[in-house]
Order: C-alpha cells, then sequence, then structure tokens
C-alpha cells in the first residue's frame, strides 16, 4: 500500500496526496487562522482515527485525552507555520521550534520487531504519538530533502510536501489533483474552441 492520505477536494473527489513525511501528514487535519475552518481533530477518536490513516504502521494501539488532542493542534499549527517558513526558505521562529522540540523531548512511541520481520508498536499515549510526530519533524528538518520542502504550486491550495523525486521539480501536492486541474486549464487556454 502507498504511503501517504486520501484526502478530498471541495467537489467531494478523493485523490492520493503523499506529503513525503510523517509530520506533514497531520497539518491537512487543520491548521491556525483561516485554516481552522478545515479542523477535524476534535475528540479522542479522531486523533486514534488519523494514526490509521497516517504513514505509522501498522497503527499503534493508543489511549489519547482530550488534552492530548489539545496538544495535537498546537503542534500541527506549529508544524504549519514552520514548514511554511522553510518552504519560504525563511527562519522559523524561535517560539516555534522551542515548542517543536519540547513536544520531541517526552519519550516517543516505542518500535518493536517480531520474529518474523514486522514492525510492532508498544501502546502508547497521545504524547508518545506527538513526541513521535515531533521528532520526525526534526529528522526532515535536518537532513539532505529540508530544503525540498514546498507548498503546492495551485494558487488555491496550501498542501506541504517534501519533494523526494530525484530531479526535485515537483509542483504540485498530487497530480491526481491539483496537477491534473493546471493541465486542463492548460489545454482549454491551448484550444479555446474545445471550451
Amino acid at each position: 500500500m502507498p504511503s501517504g492520505l486520501i484526502l478530498r477536494s471541495r467537489a467531494g473527489v478523493a485523490y492520493h496526496f503523499d506529503p513525503g513525511a510523517l509530520c506533514l501528514e497531520l497539518l491537512p487535519t487543520g491548521g491556525p487562522g483561516p485554516y481552522r475552518v478545515y479542523e477535524v481533530l476534535h475528540t479522542p477518536d479522531d486523533l486514534i482515527a488519523w494514526a490509521g490513516r497516517c504513514r505509522l504502521t501498522p497503527t499503534p494501539e493508543l489511549t489519547v485525552t482530550g488534552a492530548e488532542v489539545t496538544a495535537t493542534r498546537r503542534l500541527r499549527d506549529t508544524l504549519f507555520e514552520i514548514a511554511h517558513a522553510r518552504a519560504r526558505t525563511e527562519s522559523p521562529s524561535a517560539g516555534d521550534l522551542d515548542l517543536l522540540n519540547e513536544f520531541a523531548a517526552a519519550p516517543p512511541l516505542i518500535p518493536g520487531l517480531t520474529r518474523s520481520g514486522a514492525r510492532t508498536w508498544s501502546p502508547g499515549s497521545g504524547t508518545e504519538l506527538l513526541s513521535t510526530v515531533a521528532r520526525d519533524a526534526i529528522d526532515l528538518l535536518t537532513v539532505h530533502y529540508a530544503h525540498r520542502i514546498r507548498t503546492c504550486a495551485a494558487a488555491d491550495c496550501q498542501l506541504i510536501y517534501v519533494d523526494t523525486s530525484r530531479p526535485g521539480r515537483r509542483r504540485w501536492c498530487s497530480m491526481e489533483h491539483c496537477g491534473n486541474r493546471d493541465k486542463v486549464r492548460t489545454h482549454r487556454a491551448r484550444h479555446p474552441e474545445k471550451g
């Protein structure tokens, strides 16, 4: 199964979006300011459902509190600001980095290995999940792909991804969604008689 998320466009059409990192998979759950209207993390069950859709496989068994859901939104909004700063080749704010480091300082989820060579996770808390996400962000921001954090090139899309393509020229959040919309617009502009 490919990594990434299944998102829905404003028209309700499902498409695949692979942001390339666990920490970036948290961003489409809402965000700061005008992105609050997209908020999907309201209850512990919402966070547990997100964990079942993200690239943590197999899905860890989690116990989540309401306070941890609130903390998740704080971490997500912080990651949003940090990732947008990196996409603009700017330095993230010291306050955002301090908060990221604070989340990463907690114990993370504990991985394990079965005799058959499969990954497992020890049962964990929402705090351990957030530490795992924060540590993934730190890894992303300190490896050779940090300069490839991008925002989708579509004017009406703010999805953030890390461009892991070999040439480093990925422009769209998803070729199924924004890339296809651009192709259609370009085709119509070249062939206006076909509508």
